[in-house]
């Protein structure tokens, strides 16, 4: 199993995971050609995506969602509680529903949502497994609640929020409400939060951590990767590799 984020930031969102028989999508936020260029620069075509998963519905994870379904007849798995929020879906044969908790099968990779606290209707994070292993994927959440803990137990690689430093968030340009509602509960999760929960989160078979989210306005690659580095440091052992996902091109193939 491999994965590469396509795209991370706020402008738009985008993961790819391919097992080698089964290829998947995490969230659609960039325009369709633009998530087919990624797509192309990584070496995958469009027209052998499976399933598209969406976290949830702000426009910076869904918006290439309607042209590529409909283009592309792509299944678009969506929680129940978002399909009705959205217009542009395509036919109804194209949407998978699911409920958080439930887990189902996508070719020869096992998907399951579990809910997060964000400001979105019915927010998800995804734990994605295959004989190699698991990937925890949970990159809006306000804060870290025990279900996210205790779902993420025991992964490969974590695909994590690391929003913002807080420092650069309290000194920076937003207006005061922004700033409110980003380090809410429903907000997003700073770097010192991700570094809090990568600490409950390691053990020896962790091998990648992929930071993700992370605002052009208030934060910098270089803070992240310290923040959680610094955790790192206090382990013994061999530790995992610290990747930052990049708004403008993919990262490199992670392979389990």
């Amino acid at each position: 199993m491999k994965l590469s984020l396509l795209a991370s930031g706020s402008q738009g969102n985008a993961a790819v995971i391919d097992n080698g028989d089964t290829r998947i999508l995490i969230d659609a936020g960039l325009s369709a050609r633009e998530i087919c260029r990624r797509l192309d620069c990584v070496g995958v075509e469009i027209d052998s995506i499976d399933a598209l998963l969406i976290t949830h519905e702000h426009k910076d994870h869904i918006r290439g969602l309607g042209p590529l379904i409909r283009r592309h007849k792509i299944s678009v798995y969506l929680h129940t509680n978002v399909v009705g929020r959205l217009s542009d879906i395509g036919q109804p044969a194209s949407v998978r529903e699911f409920t958080d908790g439930i887990t189902w099968q996508l070719g020869s990779l096992n998907v399951k949502a579990f809910s997060v606290t964000h400001d979105a209707a019915a927010p998800v994070g995804f734990l994605i497994e295959s004989r190699e292993g698991k990937v925890g994927f949970v990159t809006d959440l306000g804060r870290v609640t025990q279900l996210v803990q205790q779902s993420l137990q025991g992964c490969r690689a974590l695909v994590i929020e690391a929003n913002h430093d807080e420092k650069m968030l309290r000194e920076g340009p937003y207006p005061w409400a922004l700033k409110q509602r980003v380090q809410s509960n429903h907000g997003h999760l700073s770097n010192v939060a991700a570094g809090r929960l990568l600490d409950k989160l390691l053990w020896p078979g962790l091998d990648a951590i992929f930071l993700a989210h992370l605002s052009e306005t208030n934060n910098d690659p270089k803070l992240a990767k310290q923040a959680v580095e610094k955790v790192l440091s206090k382990q013994n052992r061999c530790l995992p590799t610290v990747t930052v996902g990049q708004q403008n091109q993919p990262t490199e193939w992670l392979t389990l």
